[in-house]
């Protein structure tokens, strides 16, 4: 059962780091379309469900419950040093990601 747990939050954890590095590049190239939106609201979504939970991946606690000794985002598949830092360095590419495009928005309202 750790392992389903392993790869269901590992597979989330990539759907959410593709959503940030495709903010990241909207940003960057100044391309916002409709994957754009999607990206943001997946994000917004994961935000959501991750406060509500008391600034905790609800998939953390069930698979403490089922033996992962780890506190942290110990529960993906990932190497210790970006579980680690996860949420610092996602976190600062969401925000850089988020304010390139509201810079492009504003550019392109103002016209």
């Amino acid at each position: 059962m750790l392992t389903a747990i392993k790869a269901v939050h590992t597979a989330i954890y990539a759907v959410m780091v593709a959503a940030i590095f495709y903010t990241l590049y909207s940003g960057v190239t100044g391309r916002p379309d409709t994957l754009l939106i999607v990206a943001i609201g997946t994000v917004g979504l994961e935000a959501v469900v991750f406060l509500a939970n008391g600034r905790r991946c609800p998939l953390t606690d069930l698979a403490r419950r089922y033996g992962d000794p780890k506190g942290y985002v110990g529960d993906t598949f990932l190497p210790e040093w970006p579980a680690r830092r996860t949420f610092v360095i996602i976190t600062t590419l969401l925000v850089i990601g988020l304010l390139l495009v509201a810079v492009r928005l504003v550019l392109l309202w103002l016209g």
